[in-house]
């Protein structure tokens, strides 16, 4: 199976209807907004101006963008080539600098020999990586002796339902490959598309293992009942911009941030 082929596929299937959508309001960011929530920028804003960003996974490059609004120096990259293409035009619909690659993440020392201050990823991610491990050496190799990590995702709590959040469907540990379809998209699930992805779940514990045995340091951690995003089934807007699950509410993970930094020089 080739997976990275088929979520290629699936991503660039997406591409439209995100950008088309509310959910991700182009024309809002266009006009000057960001698309970076409250939950991340204050880890962010500090480290930013006149710094070195890379981006992993950064769909068509909103928060890439944002970023750059913010000062920083950023290069976004992505395995969809119809994303990276869509994050070049913006930028220059946006004026303003950034580089987009694409490429897979664990490709990028092949098209990518250089290092940053910060290294940002966020909401979504991590599912689509089938080996943390690989990935935290990879991070800790593109990093500056004084660099930080900084990553916003969605708790794996989540993704053991099934769609609806009634009942528990899959493992909170990664056991392997889980390949689905799916109509719709979670920023339009109106639109008419189908497509079939392949993605894994991934523990707070396989995250933290990686980051660790690859000489990442844990600087910091915290989780959050909420959502930014209203991107999943059955949820209700507790308080502006804050979704939580009807029934859940206050009782469950739904976000996490953590921050980690280099402990050692290459």
């Amino acid at each position: 199976m080739d997976y990275k082929e088929i979520n290629r596929r699936s991503w660039n299937n997406r591409l439209q209807a995100h950008m088309a959508s509310e959910f991700y309001d182009v024309a809002g960011f266009l006009s000057g907004k960001t698309s970076l929530k409250d939950i991340e920028l204050p880890l962010l804003k500090n480290n930013l101006s006149g710094k070195k960003v890379l981006h992993l996974q950064c769909h068509f490059g909103l928060d890439t963008l944002s970023l750059a609004r913010l000062g920083a120096e950023v290069t976004g990259i992505d395995l969809s080539d119809k994303a990276i293409a869509a994050a070049r035009d913006l930028a220059i619909k946006s004026d303003l600098s950034a580089r987009f690659i694409q490429s897979d993440v664990y490709a990028l020392e092949e098209v990518l020999d250089e290092r940053f201050d910060v290294i940002f990823t966020s909401y979504g991610a991590l599912p689509w990586l089938n080996d943390l491990n690989k990935w935290a050496g990879l991070i800790r190799n593109f990093l500056r002796p004084s660099g930080v990590f900084i990553m916003a995702e969605f708790h794996p709590v989540l993704w053991m339902f099934d769609d609806d959040f009634q009942q528990l469907n899959y493992s909170y540990f990664n056991k392997g490959p889980i390949q689905e379809s799916e109509t719709g998209t979670y920023a339009d699930p109106e639109a008419a598309i189908t497509q079939e992805y392949v993605c894994w779940n991934h523990g707070l514990g396989e995250v933290f293992d990686s980051l660790l045995k690859n000489d990442l340091q844990i600087d910091g951690f915290h989780e959050y009942d909420y959502s930014p995003y209203n991107c999943f089934k059955g949820l209700r807007e507790t308080a502006a911009g804050k979704y939580q699950i009807k029934g859940y509410e206050g009782i469950l993970p739904m976000v996490y941030t953590l921050k980690a930094s280099r402990t050692k020089n290459l």
